[in-house]
């Protein structure tokens, strides 16, 4: 599995994944930057995602549905921040309600995904800010930080692949 370390920082209310890979970083942000990509890694292996609007400009918008092995659809979206090709990603990240909109009663996120070279591949961070620790708990058990390392584990077959 790509997924290298995982730390859960109460106390600075983050959660960092790192993941090492062995292909260039150009390939990996391409797993970011091309939607129908995005689509067959993010979100663990039984909710597979449709990404409905993918623009990774600072303003832009990437939606999404993640559905269930029973048929139920869960929403989200990004709404970034910066974009720097091929090393950075910041974002804010959040549920949506039925209707495809940010759904309010839902924490959001702020993300941050660097890309650099590593032992002749790519690490990845993807660090993961709350604003309260009840919002890291409450994601926590909805299955947050095992969803991360299950979806980031599909990377590594669609990196082979290409």
């Amino acid at each position: 599995m790509t997924v290298t370390n995982v730390d859960k920082d109460l106390e600075g209310l983050t959660l960092t994944v790192i993941a090492d890979f062995t292909a260039p970083v150009e390939r990996v942000w391409q797993l970011w930057a091309d939607p129908r990509l995005l689509e067959r890694w993010w979100g663990p292996p039984a909710y597979p995602a449709t990404v409905q609007e993918h623009d990774l400009t600072p303003g832009g918008e990437v939606r999404y549905f993640m559905t269930s092995p029973e048929g139920e659809k869960f929403g989200g979206w990004w709404r970034i921040t910066t974009a720097t090709a091929p090393t950075a990603l910041e974002f804010t990240d959040g549920f949506s309600g039925p209707d495809g909109e940010p759904n309010p009663e839902m924490p959001t996120t702020s993300v941050r995904m660097t890309l650099g070279e590593h032992e002749g591949g790519t690490r990845m961070e993807l660090r993961s800010v709350f604003d309260t620790r009840e919002q890291m708990e409450q994601l926590a058990e909805m299955g947050m930080v095992e969803g991360l390392r299950q979806s980031i584990g599909q990377m590594d077959d669609l990196l082979a692949a290409a």
